[in-house]
């Protein structure tokens, strides 16, 4: 492209009698650019003389006639495209040329984390920087938590629905590779129940146990007696609920207080990642009926309510608060 430039501007120029311009253009085409550090640009859409004043102003180059003048000799290798853009320092304008014809655009990033409600997630991606356009409320589990590349000026709603077809897709797949036996009838209730399995437990290694004692509590008939499904109904679904939970909240009549109504709640109650979709797809061989946090991070699980009984004994031991000094003997 450098040597086309150079024949073009000096036909260019020779016939408009100027050999004193072919030397300024050659020479304006290979120098250093004015900007002083390497730096991400916006360049706008817009023919090649509004990319040249864009460009001015944004210190990537320094002559628009010579920005043109390129533009118009070079038009053969293709477009100049708009974008965000790395320019580096001193760049010159066949460096700059090059980047608007051939250079990848900047890439940002946008990591949605596992259970999140919708709500949540709206928030996250309506204050993400480099997007345009207006943020819908996406289905409640209906995304799946990933890590999102995009470029300058992404719609948010694009963005959304790129993440809620990667949740079918994981979901339908999850969903193929099930156990045959559990007491699940529709991929929509996989989804539910691994939304709750996301929100009870950080460790890893529980999901598989915790799925699986909610999948045993299933085919008995009990309630799943879920905290994470109480919060989320007291608090109308809008976001997580970190307070303590009251009798009131457990006595709360509502379908998703899995202590009031039977059965799965109505749909999920936030956005399960892949780890807890599989774990109800795939729990481990378990009796258990009950699970109570251990007070080290994880949970001490029983078959029968006695034994359960007794370990949540010991999470209120651990948990109970000493007496103040002035009243301890």
């Amino acid at each position: 492209m450098r040597r086309l430039l150079i024949a073009g501007a000096v036909l260019v120029l020779l016939a408009l009698g100027s050999v004193g311009g072919v030397f300024m253009a050659i020479g304006a085409y290979n120098a250093p650019g004015p900007l002083p550090a390497l730096q991400a640009i916006v360049v706008p859409r817009g023919a090649p003389s509004e990319l040249a004043k864009a460009l001015q102003r944004d210190g990537v180059i320094s002559s628009t006639w010579a920005f043109r003048l390129a533009a118009f000799v070079t038009a053969r290798e293709g477009p100049l495209r708009s974008g965000e853009f790395l320019f580096p320092r001193h760049g010159s304008l066949f460096a700059t040329m090059i980047i608007l014809r051939r250079g990848r655009e900047i890439q940002h990033r946008l990591t949605i984390p596992e259970g999140l409600t919708a709500a949540q997630i709206a928030e996250l991606v309506d204050r993400a920087p480099a997007m345009s356009g207006d943020t819908p409320l996406p289905a409640e589990g209906g995304v799946l938590p990933e890590t999102y590349d995009y470029v300058f000026g992404t719609s948010r709603a694009a963005l959304l629905d790129r993440a809620r077809q990667a949740m079918d897709k994981t979901v339908a797949l999850v969903w193929a590779g099930r156990d045959p036996d559990l007491p699940l009838s529709r991929p929509e209730e996989l989804v539910t129940l691994a939304s709750i399995v996301e929100r009870e437990t950080a460790r890893p290694e529980e999901r598989a146990h915790i799925a699986a004692v909610f999948l045993n509590r299933l085919r008995h008939g009990m309630k799943l007696q879920s905290d994470p499904t109480t919060a989320y109904a007291v608090s109308g679904g809008r976001t997580t609920y970190d307070r303590g939970l009251t009798r009131a909240d457990l006595e709360l009549a509502n379908p998703y207080n899995t202590y009031f109504a039977p059965g799965l709640p109505p749909g999920p109650i936030d956005s399960p990642g892949l780890a807890a979709l599989q774990a109800v797809a795939r729990p481990i061989d378990s009796d258990d009926l009950y699970f109570v946090a251990d007070g080290s991070g994880g949970h001490a699980f029983a078959k029968t309510l006695d034994e359960h009984n007794r370990n949540v004994a010991k999470w209120r031991a651990l948990n109970a608060k000493p007496a103040p000094a002035s009243a301890q003997p």
